[in-house]
């Protein structure tokens, strides 16, 4: 998977929007206003933050040793990096919805019944 995959993959997901709230090189996605996956647009080879399970996040390290790290410049108990080429594009989808679930799965009430509105 690319990077112009990735995003296409993120941004189609319900109440998604993108920006640039940190430089012009990190692409955000967020849904209803919450981080669930960052693109580090000038990085080579492509890498990508996708939020993750603490538990799933160490057995996801261990089976894919080096192409899956702790998150950079996040919490690495709960953010993974992932070199996307290296990758099979099944389990980067698989991923993604991962990261998006959890985030939702957090949401409040009130951005939850917002959420269902969409």
């Amino acid at each position: 998977m690319n990077i112009e995959q990735f995003r296409d993959y993120c941004i189609a997901k319900k109440g998604v929007t993108e920006a640039f709230p940190f430089d012009e090189k990190t692409l955000v996605f967020k849904v209803m206003g919450k981080m669930f996956a960052l693109c580090a647009l000038e990085r080579v080879p492509s890498q990508v933050n996708l939020k993750c399970d603490p538990e799933r996040a160490i057995a996801l390290r261990e089976a894919y040793d080096g192409r899956i790290i702790p998150g950079y410049h996040m919490s690495k108990v709960h953010w993974n990096t992932l070199l996307l080429e290296s990758l099979p594009p099944q389990l980067i989808t698989e991923l993604i919805d991962h990261s998006y679930a959890l985030v939702i799965s957090k949401f409040t009430k009130k951005l939850k019944a917002e959420y269902d509105a969409l």
